[in-house]
């Protein structure tokens, strides 16, 4: 049984979809519809991530000092939610 994130993932619903029209039309190339891009959100998750990825360098130069940014966690957490976020978007 897959887990239950991977059950609900469109990309993976897409794939079954293929799977299942490829066996019944074995002879017919599959007509498959391009998912919808949002272009202003995907600008704009491209934008923070950018204006974050630069505001952790100073922060981890601090760590040499000895200070640890009590936000830098949150950031680095932010970043990894949205790269995950731009990725599933634009890959199939």
């Amino acid at each position: 049984m897959l887990p239950r994130r991977l059950r609900a993932s469109p990309c993976l619903l897409a794939r079954r979809e293929l799977q299942r029209y490829e066996a019944m039309h074995p002879d017919e190339p599959p007509q498959v519809q391009p998912a919808h891009i949002d272009q202003p959100q995907l600008e704009r998750e491209a934008e923070e991530l950018f204006r974050l990825a630069q505001s952790v360098r100073p922060d981890v130069e601090r760590l040499g000092q000895g200070m640890l940014p009590k936000d830098v966690v949150e950031k680095l957490k932010r970043i990894e939610k949205l790269s995950k976020q731009l990725r599933s978007q634009i890959s199939p």
